[in-house]
């Protein structure tokens, strides 16, 4: 099997934190820019998306800040949105955290910047 590599990507979000976590902690918020459907029950998050389907659990949450999803399928293995917000500029950053083998993790950061393309299309970003 090959190893997957963390990856660690940070995108300037123009938008409250509040307004941005909404988007990335709820299913409604999700189903927005980040999948086509998805189905929370209990602590699982079960995210749709044309063909396929993957169920991750709500394994850490921040309220306003972080929150991690691990994968059922491979539990060493997590999508986690961080928002900061710098003290001196206001500014708003999300920071996501993935999992990636060397061979696809162009194809990862690709599909995250399509993602977020989305999600600042959504908040008015």
């Amino acid at each position: 099997m090959n190893r997957k590599n963390k990856i660690q990507l940070e995108y300037i979000i123009n938008c409250s934190p509040k307004v941005l976590f909404n988007r990335l902690s709820t299913p409604s918020g999700l189903a927005e820019w980040f999948a086509d459907n998805v189905i929370l029950d209990g602590k699982e998050y079960t995210f749709l998306w044309k063909g396929s389907k993957e169920v991750a659990e709500l394994s850490l949450f921040k309220e306003n800040k972080l929150v991690r999803y691990t994968w059922k399928s491979d539990d060493h293995t997590y999508f986690e949105f961080r928002v900061t917000q710098d003290e001196l500029t206001g500014e708003v950053s999300l920071i996501v955290t993935d999992f990636a083998t060397e061979n696809e993790t162009t194809e990862i950061v690709s599909l995250w910047n399509n993602h977020i393309g989305v999600l600042r299309h959504v908040v008015g970003s």
